[in-house]
């Protein structure tokens, strides 16, 4: 049997989120459609909602409906260490297990030849103005353990090590997180270890 169209609509949009097939996807639609109109357009009221209030932090780039984000605005941070992330989902994560309690940098991506994605697509230059502030004494590149996040990592590193001469420290996510995994799906106490388990870069 063939879905009327504006439920197939419904059903191909939902297929385009992450970790939904095609059966999620159509439960999902048939789901909404049993719950009635009202309960559709509250949904559809809330989605609305969130593309008009939701953004990016000025200053980390973390998600947020303020100009600034809770994070960068609470004064018991612990501004002395930056972790630096791929995406603002990343932030989620670390924030989830509750053991980080200092500073994120949003880069907004990866560096990825085979993507077309270059540094100058990421917030690089945001990154280098922030550590300006000789109150950050170390930054720890957390980005996946994949391919475009290691080429990421190495390429901070190469125009970060320089800024050592100033006493900054610059270390890596540690063991814990296995090869071509991704930080949005580790468990808090993987996450945990990996974070306590840095380890400064380029030392030998």
């Amino acid at each position: 049997m063939k879905l009327p169209p504006p439920l197939e609509a419904v059903t191909a949009e939902l297929q385009k989120l992450p970790g939904i097939g095609p059966k999620s996807a159509q439960r999902i639609a048939l789901h909404l459609l049993k719950e009635g109109p009202q309960s559709m357009g509250h949904l559809a009221e809330l989605i609305n909602a969130v593309a008009e209030k939701v953004g990016f932090c000025q200053v980390c780039g973390s998600f947020t409906d303020m100009p600034v984000c809770s994070i960068c605005e609470n004064p018991n941070r612990d501004g002395a260490v930056l972790v630096i992330v791929a995406e603002a989902s990343n932030v989620l994560t670390f924030e989830r297990n509750g053991l980080f309690k200092g500073r994120y940098h949003v880069l907004g991506g990866l560096i990825s030849p085979l993507k077309g994605v270059g540094p100058d697509q990421l917030r690089i230059r945001e990154l280098l103005s922030r550590l300006e502030d000789k109150n950050i004494h170390e930054v720890v590149i957390a980005t996946n353990p994949t391919l475009d996040g290691e080429t990421t990592a190495a390429w901070l590193f190469r125009i970060l090590e320089p800024l050592g001469n100033t006493g900054l420290k610059v270390s890596r996510i540690g063991l814990g997180l296995p090869i071509g995994s991704d930080l949005e799906y580790a468990d808090d106490l993987t996450l945990g270890r990996a974070l306590e388990g840095r380890r400064a870069i380029g030392s030998g």
